[in-house]
C-alpha cells in the first residue's frame, strides 16, 4: 500500500520546507505532523531577526544551537517548521514571520485563516 502524500494549505502536495537546516517534527524537511507531534510543527516560516528575538522572549529560543538535539540554531533567512500556536501568537503580536504556503501542512488551517497565511506568504 502506498502512503498518500500530505496536502498543504493550498490543497496541493506538501512541499519541502528546508533541508539546510533539516526541519520538521520528523526531521524529513517537511512540516508533516502526526499523533506524536504535540506542538503541531506545521507552519513553514522564513526566520527574521525580529521573529527570533520575539520567540526567545516568549521562552522558545530558536537561535541558540543545541548539538545534543542536532539543532544548529536558526539565523535570519532560514526556513523552519514552526508550531502553529507560536505563529498565531506572533501574528497577534504583529511579529509573524513570512511563510512558504506550499510547505505549510493543511492542518494549519484548523488554527489560522488562509487569508492570514497568504498575507505573510513569501514569493516563490
Amino acid at each position: 500500500m502506498t502512503q498518500r502524500k500530505a496536502k498543504n494549505v493550498l490543497g496541493t502536495e506538501l512541499e519541502t520546507c528546508s533541508l539546510d537546516p533539516v526541519t520538521g517534527f520528523y526531521r524529513d524537511g517537511c512540516c508533516n505532523t502526526g499523533a506524536s507531534d504535540m506542538g503541531l510543527h506545521t507552519v513553514c516560516i522564513e526566520a527574521t531577526a525580529e521573529f527570533l528575538e520575539f520567540s526567545k522572549e516568549r521562552g522558545n529560543d530558536l537561535s541558540t544551537p543545541h548539538p545534543m538535539y542536532d539543532f544548529p540554531g536558526l539565523k535570519p533567512g532560514d526556513r523552519w517548521c514552526l508550531c502553529v500556536e507560536r505563529w498565531k501568537e506572533a501574528l497577534e503580536a504583529g511579529m509573524a514571520p513570512r511563510v512558504k504556503l506550499e510547505a505549510c501542512h493543511i492542518s494549519t488551517l484548523e488554527f489560522v485563516d488562509l487569508e492570514d497565511l497568504q498575507e505573510y506568504a513569501v514569493k516563490v
